[in-house]
């Protein structure tokens, strides 16, 4: 039994060490059950002390220990060990609230106050500060410096949200080290849910100190909302009710205006708390009216300005028109004989520049279709475009494009709120060959402001223009000082992918192009792409590329275009000028940074012009359509765009090639309503042939038709209005033989985003529902249901309607509130600070030491493998230690020759020249040279030993000479 020492020792020293390591947190083991399998050893000590080892005695003894380390360094791998780092180092987030309720000195004092207790705290502490508003972000994440000088980012100060606020705070807090909050705001908040985050605060041990904001208003006057008709008529005159309050006794002017035009004022008096006033108001003719009433107080009676204005609206129903959209700088041969037929098919049309689009779906709704004209997609902003893609969704709206060179894919339509609507994809996909464009940003931080916020946002608008095939890169200087690619050209089909790069870009002062030009070209010329591009935006700072690096640029026909920000001088502006000048560019020097997204649209379309075709062919009928309704002959197009039709979209005629199905007209029902797309143009110059075809009245009739809004009568009159955080949606049912109905809503929110929400009956015939806000804007409001009417006949009845919220519930907070400040101290263990805190006293907080781990199996991989290589060295290789004992012993010089030595070279000499006679006899005399012995003195010959010759006689071969000379050496005469 005492034999068995070597395995009761090695699994001893396993159950004391483990427990030793965990316990002292300096490793911890995740699947500690992997040491059952030290089992093994015993099994393992009985193979070698059986012999089966093959090895005993000292010999044995090591192979079996360096066995069970290796055992033992292989089980503690399976029980996935963690190294364990503890630190009792704080990292704290200071939480500032920066929305309007706080104002922009209060600001400046928490940012001085920030400044001076974090130039105190410990140098091992860690600082970071989150700014909100109505959303939040984060200024600087935790690190030991606090390089902070003004608030950067871009915050929406129209509301307070606490519970984002805190819960990015405590996102960005490390976890392997003590977390601290500290909270400067008022208490007041406009969405959210603070008890959820509190409870996640709680949970992780994150304590939050907050530091109150006091203030109390007490001279506020505001519009709370304005009251108009639920029925009007043409030229009948009614009052708009407009509900204003006030925190105090006051006097000033009320105004109304109508779609912006002023059409009442008068002197107002009114009482602290809610009044109301009543302002006439006239309807001249069918269409959309937006009501906006201002109050403008005595000075010294008011704060804020923000809430001085209610929005409402009402629509009155008449003749349905078409809004017609063309290019603010084409020609008016590109719609005039589309006009013309219009008019003669007997449609009120209203022609306006794309930049006139309404940019609210209420504006749309005296539109039973709007047809774009060769118009390019930098000419309507995002707002504008949502506005029309959601008026045809939820309203029923109709909607045309109509080609041309700006049209589609040239124009700049791809990925756009329009491109969702239309039943085709600016994307060539079913194409198999397709020239491709490659494009290539290039971002330096510009010092307007958030002139980095502009450059992410302008460089996904530009991105987004491209094809799928398209390739895309964006390259800049990182404030660590490297040139880089913030992502390599990669096919724009990523671009959800390429999104979260462009957002954690930070572009810093570039010194000079000639790095980024470099990458840039790079990787440009190793693209396949047939059009390459380089878009550069700049304050003028950097130096140009040096005069080769641009030739070759040239060379490789890259084109580079250069937009100047608020440049320091005028030489910069002349340097990116010629730039662009020698590479085929253009160069812009934009006063207003609002021009930048539709230059980068408009740069990002260059790469787009492969997909117009001017060629002349004939259209052929693909799906049957009313719209060719009687038409049978079709005149030729003498070019068109190529788009790819979506897959539940009807292509109606289709392009010249049999093999590909490229629409030239394509037509889908989106939503509630309908919209066609025409890849050629109806003008004077694809449609030359066109416009002076006997059918094209018929033609241009019969598409508008296909896609107008149909306008059914409807027994719903629907009403709806902000009160407060909510919106009150009521749906009166004037149907005659009443009935029960099932209502649902679809509000579309300022964002573009949905919400859905169920009418209740509270009353017969009458129908309410409450629907939470999202913030300042235009809501709309679809309505649809069906039901039963008295009579049991089934019914299908649906209603629009919509309201307009001027102002954030922000404005209308007039103290702060210290007490939920308190709550959010004490549910989280933090401390209700005076603003007289130093840093000492800020982070000389009790702290818990937070532990991290991380694994330590590659540690354990190199171990493995150093004692797998000594385990088969141990029992494979049998060492010479004479041998090994040479290789330290110093080599003695040659000395002069012993008796013994002496004898020993004699007899090496004489072998050596039997074995050379040996040789020379077998071999022709003139086959060898004479042979010399290979030793360093002269050999003792024996006088008894004749000379010996070459023999005379000759073998058959040299062959047979060798081997009979190697048989003699081997088997000497006896």
């Amino acid at each position: 039994w005492w034999q068995a020492w070597p395995a009761l020792l090695a699994i001893l020293v396993v159950a004391v060490a483990v427990p030793i390591i965990e316990h002292a947190r300096w490793i911890t083991f995740a699947a500690p059950w992997a040491f059952a399998w030290l089992a093994v050893l015993p099994w393992l000590w009985w193979m070698q002390v059986a012999g089966w080892g093959g090895q005993g005695g000292w010999r044995g003894a090591v192979a079996l220990t360096v066995r069970f380390a290796l055992i033992v360094t292989l089980i503690a791998a399976l029980a996935e060990p963690r190294a364990v780092r503890s630190s009792d180092a704080l990292s704290l987030v200071y939480c500032v609230d920066t929305s309007d309720s706080i104002g922009d000195r209060v600001v400046d004092q928490a940012k001085t106050w920030m400044l001076t207790t974090v130039g105190k705290k410990p140098p091992k502490d860690e600082a970071g500060l989150v700014a909100f508003g109505r959303d939040a972000a984060v200024e600087l994440p935790p690190r030991q410096s606090f390089p902070f000088e003004r608030f950067a980012t871009r915050i929406a100060r129209d509301g307070t949200d606490l519970e984002q606020a805190l819960s990015l705070s405590a996102a960005i807090l490390p976890e392997d080290r003590p977390g601290r909050i500290v909270l400067i705001g008022d208490g007041v908040a406009t969405r959210g849910s603070l008890d959820r985050v509190l409870d996640q605060l709680t949970q992780r041990g994150i304590a939050v100190d907050v530091l109150p904001v006091q203030y109390d208003h007490t001279q506020e006057v505001w519009v709370e909302r304005v009251d108009l008709p639920a029925e009007v008529r043409t030229g009948e005159s009614y009052e708009a009710g407009v509900l204003l309050g006030a925190l105090q006794d006051g006097q000033g002017q009320l105004v109304l205006r109508e779609n912006g035009r002023e059409v009442a004022r008068g002197p107002v008096t009114w009482r602290a708390g809610k009044n109301r006033f009543a302002l006439p108001l006239r309807l001249r003719g069918p269409g959309y009216y937006e009501y906006a009433a201002t109050v403008e107080p005595a000075p010294g009676q008011d704060g804020w300005l923000e809430n001085n204005s209610a929005l409402s609206w009402l629509y009155l129903q008449g003749e349905g028109r078409v809004l017609m959209l063309v290019d603010g700088e084409g020609r008016s041969e590109d719609h005039a004989s589309l006009l013309k037929a219009l008019n003669a098919e007997e449609r009120a049309v209203e022609v306006k520049t794309a930049y006139a689009c309404p940019d609210d779906p209420l504006s749309l709704l005296p539109y039973d279709a709007v047809i774009l004209v060769n118009v390019p997609a930098d000419q309507m902003d995002q707002l504008q475009q949502q506005a029309l893609r959601n008026a045809v969704a939820d309203q029923g709206l109709g909607l045309i494009m109509v080609g041309g060179k700006n049209g589609f894919g040239p124009g700049g339509w791809n990925r756009t709120p329009i491109e969702e609507a239309l039943p085709v994809t600016m994307d060539i996909n079913a194409r198999k060959v397709m020239p491709k464009g490659a494009l290539v940003i290039v971002l330096h931080t510009c010092e307007f402001g958030d002139g980095n916020t502009w450059a992410k946002r302008i460089t996904k608008q530009a991105i987004k223009v491209l094809g799928a095939r398209d390739e895309a890169g964006v390259v800049d200087f990182d404030y660590s000082g490297s040139y880089q690619w913030v992502f390599p050209l990669t096919p724009v089909g990523e671009y959800e992918k390429l999104v979260p790069l462009i957002e954690a870009a930070s572009p810093a002062d570039m010194p000079d192009f000639n790095a980024t030009f470099q990458l840039a070209y790079n990787g440009l010329a190793a693209s396949d792409a047939a059009t390459k591009h380089i878009i550069v935006i700049s304050d003028g700072d950097p130096s140009p590329p040096s005069p080769s690096l641009m030739e070759r640029i040239v060379k490789a026909k890259i084109t580079v275009s250069t937009i100047t920000v608020e440049p320091h001088g005028g030489k910069e502006v002349d340097a990116y000028s010629m730039i662009a000048e020698v590479t085929g560019g253009r160069s812009y020097f934009p006063k207003d940074p609002s021009r930048l997204p539709a230059i980068f649209v408009k740069e990002a379309k260059t790469l787009k012009r492969s997909q117009i075709q001017n060629m002349t062919f004939t259209p052929t009928l693909g799906f049957p359509s009313p719209i060719m309704k009687g038409i049978t002959a079709i005149p030729p197009l003498k070019g068109y765009t190529l788009t790819t039709p979506k897959a539940r979209a009807q292509t109606v005629l289709e392009g010249p090639d049999p093999d590909e199905e490229d629409p030239v007209l394509a037509w889908w029902r989106f939503g509630t309503g309908a919209a066609a797309a025409f890849t050629g143009d109806l003008g004077s110059n694809w449609g030359a042939d066109w416009v002076t075809w006997d059918r094209y009245q018929a033609f241009v009739g019969q598409l508008l038709t296909s896609v107008a809004r149909l306008r059914t009568p409807s027994r719903l009159r629907l009403t709806a209005s902000a009160s407060g955080s909510e919106g009150i949606i009521t749906v009166v049912d004037h149907h005659p033989d009443g009935g029960f109905l099932d209502l649902n809503a679809r509000v579309t929110l300022p964002d573009g985003g949905h919400r859905s929400v169920a009418l209740t009956q509270i009353a017969p015939g009458r129908y309410r529902a409450v629907v939470s806000l999202s913030g300042r804007g235009r809501y709309q409001v679809l309505v649809a249901g069906s039901g039963n009417d008295g009579k049991g006949v089934t019914r299908q009845e649906r209603a629009t309607g919509g309201f307009a919220v001027a102002y954030s519930q922000e404005y209308l907070r007039f103290r702060s509130d210290p007490q939920v400040l308190e709550r959010i101290a004490a549910r989280t263990g933090g401390r209700v600070l005076t603003g007289n805190e130093d840093g000492a006293a800020l982070f000389g907080v009790a702290r818990e030491p937070r532990s991290s781990s991380r694994p330590i199996f590659a540690l354990l991989f190199w171990i493995l493998a150093a004692l797998l290589v000594l385990d088969v060295a141990v029992r494979r290789v049998q060492p010479d230690w004479s041998i090994i004992a040479g290789w330290f012993k110093r080599n003695k010089a040659e000395g002069p020759s012993t008796p013994a030595m002496g004898a020993l070279m004699a007899a090496k000499a004489r072998a050596q020249e039997r074995t050379a006679a040996d040789v020379a006899s077998a071999l022709p005399a003139q086959a060898l040279p004479p042979m010399k012995p290979n030793i360093s003195r002269p050999p003792r010959v024996s006088a008894a030993a004749p000379p010996t010759t070459p023999s005379s006689t000759t073998p058959s071969s040299t062959m047979d000479r060798l081997l009979e000379a190697k048989r003699r050496r081997q088997d000497p005469p006896t």
